[in-house]
């Protein structure tokens, strides 16, 4: 039996921030994504595990609207962020991405000094109104980052320059440097050591007190140390979703359980 008392307390607390409805993709003639429906919440890390070549990066950059860079790519259906259609031809997508951080697989700091990888932004969106303000941003992001210890002291070395766990800490300060609503990641420890993975993943569970965040892993323990809502994604279908534990231990259809047991993928 449920207890509706405290099922409807939890909704309450979680309020949905991006609500996807019909969602196809199409690559040229293939269907790359179909039909798929999902509600992200908010303050909440909702992992997109599956097989490669499943759909679930593809759909990722549904979010943001990184598949419009690609000619051959067209999407339907409604995404929705806080209920405004993102596809909206009134909406820009460089104000869209604002909002929706992206953090990549590879950590792809811009050849420029520390401090310019954070102020970017911040500075193309006009969020400052001075150096001070912009100073502000740049520690505060870093802070944020969890790197602000390691190079508050080098803020106009390259970026290039730091580790790679570094390198992916700068980039996840650099995303949130814009005041995003939404930070999206696609696999973003997979290029990093343990030690680094373990550094990112923590930095992930405090980014939720602020943001929604949407990572895709390819490792099933990640996805479950690190989300409270998991989304499986098999051959461009959206298989299963929900909370992460129901997910991982009592999947309720069977190619989930194939995939969590090994038997796929």
């Amino acid at each position: 039996m449920y207890d509706t008392a405290k099922t409807e307390s939890a909704l309450e607390q979680t309020e949905t921030k991006i609500s996807a409805r019909n969602v196809q993709v199409y690559y040229g003639d293939t269907h790359a994504i179909k039909d798929v429906n999902v509600e992200i919440e908010d303050k909440t890390v909702t992992a997109f595990i599956g097989p490669s070549g499943c759909g679930k990066s593809t759909f990722l950059r549904c979010l943001n609207r990184m598949n419009d860079t690609i000619d051959i790519c067209r999407v339907t259906g409604d995404i929705l962020l806080d209920g405004e259609d993102i596809y909206d031809p009134k909406v820009d997508p460089v104000q869209l991405r604002a909002k929706v951080g992206m953090v990549f697989q590879k950590p792809n700091p811009f050849p420029k000094s520390i401090y310019d990888n954070i102020a970017y932004g911040p500075r193309i969106h006009g969020l400052a109104r001075g150096k001070a303000e912009l100073d502000e941003i740049v520690e505060k992001s870093l802070r944020r980052g969890a790197i602000w210890d390691e190079v508050k002291d080098r803020l106009d070395a390259p970026g290039t320059g730091l580790s790679g766990g570094q390198q992916q800490r700068l980039c996840i300060a650099r995303a949130i440097a814009t005041e995003p609503e939404v930070l999206l990641m696609d696999e973003p420890c997979s290029a990093l050591d343990p030690i680094a993975t373990a550094q990112v993943e923590e930095l992930i569970d405090e980014l939720r007190q602020s943001y929604s965040v949407v990572i895709v892993t390819h490792s099933m323990q990640q996805a479950a140390r690190v989300s409270q809502k998991t989304a499986f994604f098999h051959l461009g279908n959206l298989v299963e979703y929900g909370e992460t534990g129901q997910i991982f231990t009592n999947p309720e259809d069977p190619r989930t359980e194939s995939y969590i047991t090994g038997r796929i993928g």
